[in-house]
């Protein structure tokens, strides 16, 4: 018989405990919306990354907030899966693989090899794609924090 494990925080997510922080991370999450990009795109590219990252914090929270700006079941259910997926346009699969690449740079010697930069610039311009890499950036600093604290699931919902 496999022993349940209970989640207990560590502490307190730091960007509460410094709000400082807390401030500059909120600010820096606003860029890529006042820079024009889609609030469903950005709830994807969050979910997408906290998947990789496996925080259930942000994985829990993420298809909420997508939920609230209209996006399907379908979509997010299958976000982690996107590749063989009817469902994003080719501008959210250029999004998602970029997601991917700068999340897992750990994975291979080239990161973000210049095919997956190329197809992300064919689909968003230098502002555009500055503000991608920026949500991808503050997503995984986010992913960091709430695993490194082990923050809980559930506890939270936006």
């Amino acid at each position: 018989m496999q022993e349940k494990l209970v989640m207990q925080e560590r502490m307190g997510n730091p960007a509460l405990i410094l709000p400082a922080a807390m401030q500059a991370l909120n600010a820096l999450s606003r860029v890529p919306t006042e820079t024009g990009l889609s609030p469903k795109l950005l709830e994807l590219v969050n979910l997408r990354a906290s998947q990789i990252n496996g925080c259930s914090v942000c994985i829990d929270g993420h298809w909420r907030i997508a939920r609230k700006h209209g996006e399907t079941d379908e979509r997010l259910f299958a976000v982690a899966g996107w590749r063989d997926a009817p469902y994003y346009s080719d501008a959210e699969r250029a999004a998602l693989a970029l997601t991917e690449a700068v999340t897992r740079t750990s994975d291979r010697a080239d990161p973000v090899p210049d095919e997956i930069w190329d197809e992300a610039t064919r689909h968003y311009d230098g502002r555009s794609l500055a503000a991608l890499v920026i949500a991808i950036a503050n997503i995984n600093v986010w992913n960091r924090l709430n695993i490194a604290t082990r923050q809980i699931a559930g506890q939270w919902k936006p």
